[in-house]
């Protein structure tokens, strides 16, 4: 396996470095009436190549004018970029019909994107033709955002500003996951997010009553709990990528360690909220193997099974 290129690993600020892909089609109704007009809308992920935190914006169509218009929003809150990677667009060829029009957004007006982003000092890289895993990082973001927003979604449609806001949510919840440990403390339990680059200080939610609590009567509520499904879904599925492990053919499997921080799998968490913890007691059992630990949290001591507890993605 080759190295990674210098802008996954270059230092800089948040977003100097943004891999850009496209979403969608989601549908969405111009207003509230029983009879609105449907539409589709596209999301535009912007992806830190370094520190992978997440920018979302919503496209009301794909054409030159409302990618720009995007890029000027997401330079307006997050800062100006000098480097951003995209696909070639050749790799949708032979897919479903609808992603033809990004296609025709990334190949047939690439030199008029070409030009605008020269005019604001920004340089544009198109990846090979058929090789989508050259930008595996902002394949894998798109990805993760669509596949759970449809299954949250499902056959709901959405105005354009409740979906707007529902992907405000989402950025904050992919955002929210922990990296590393944030301090050199052996004591301390803090971890570092996406969040600290982009605003200094974990992204938290405001509080909301639980989704089995929530009876969507107002369109407001069923905003609630479609994010709510999607933290729910997500936090689930993505822990579960943590804990992987392979058959104990060879006794080398890894064991947890006294001072190792991990995330503590709980249900029913509120958003953008993860229960972390310290290993500061292992217990083996006779056999040597390790499958049940003594955390310390924020609450105080708790005792887990191993299968309850997923190591930080950077130790």
């Amino acid at each position: 396996m080759g190295n990674l290129p210098p802008c996954r690993s270059q230092q800089g600020y948040c977003f100097q470095q943004v891999g850009i892909d496209f979403g969608g089609p989601f549908l969405i109704k111009e207003n509230r009436r029983r009879n609105a007009r449907v539409s589709k809308a596209y999301i535009c992920l912007f992806i830190c190549l370094s520190v992978k935190a997440v920018h979302l914006e919503l496209l009301s169509e794909l054409s030159t004018e409302a990618f720009l218009a995007a890029l000027d929003r997401f330079v307006s809150r997050r800062g100006i970029c000098q480097h951003i990677v995209t696909d070639c667009g050749t790799n949708f060829v032979g897919a479903k019909r609808y992603l033809e029009e990004m296609v025709k957004l990334l190949i047939d007006k690439k030199q008029d994107i070409s030009d605008q982003l020269t005019s604001r000092g920004i340089s544009w890289k198109l990846n090979p033709p058929s090789a989508p895993h050259f930008g595996g990082i902002f394949e894998s973001g798109i990805k993760c955002t669509k596949y759970y927003l449809k299954r949250v979604i499902g056959s709901q449609v959405l105005t354009f500003e409740e979906l707007t806001t529902v992907l405000t949510k989402v950025e904050a919840m992919l955002n929210s996951r922990p990296i590393c440990q944030l301090s050199s403390d052996p004591g301390e339990v803090d971890v570092l997010t996406a969040g600290h680059f982009i605003i200094g200080r974990p992204l938290v939610a405001l509080p909301e009553p639980s989704v089995e609590d929530i009876n969507p009567r107002t369109r407001w509520q069923l905003l609630q709990k479609l994010s709510q499904s999607f933290w729910r879904i997500w936090q689930n599925d993505y822990l579960h990528t943590l804990q992987q492990k392979v058959k104990w053919f060879k006794d080398d499997h890894k064991h947890p360690n006294i001072g190792q921080h991990v995330s503590i799998i709980e249900p029913n968490l509120p958003p953008n909220e993860w229960r972390l913890g310290l290993v500061v007691q292992i217990h083996p059992g006779k056999d040597n193997i390790i499958r049940v630990v003594t955390l310390k949290t924020k609450r105080g001591l708790l005792t887990r099974p191993v299968v309850k507890v997923c190591p930080l993605p950077l130790d």
